[in-house]
């Protein structure tokens, strides 16, 4: 975060898996040590994986990474405390 450095994980594996993809995705993420999410959405069996792994979750509206990453800095996101779409939404 200090340095606006950034690495892009690639998760089109999950894209159009037909279960499970929240799950995959949210262990890909804990991989990396990361220790926040700021997403747009996150269900329930993501957020149970995510939080598990002790990452904290942040939803945002934001149109681009670089508002969301402002949004998170700026103190404007709060922490998740529980996931904001049910499970197969679309």
């Amino acid at each position: 975060m200090e340095s606006d450095a950034f690495e892009v994980i690639d998760n089109r594996q999950n894209l159009n898996a037909a279960q499970g993809a929240g799950i995959q995705s949210a262990q890909t993420v804990a991989g990396t040590g990361a220790k926040a999410l700021v997403t747009g959405h996150c269900g329930p069996k993501a957020f149970r994986v995510l939080t598990a792994a002790g990452i904290a979750v942040f939803n945002t509206s934001a149109g681009t990474v670089a508002e969301a990453l402002e949004e998170y800095r700026s103190g404007r996101l709060e922490e998740a405390k529980a996931p904001d779409v049910e499970g197969h939404w679309a």
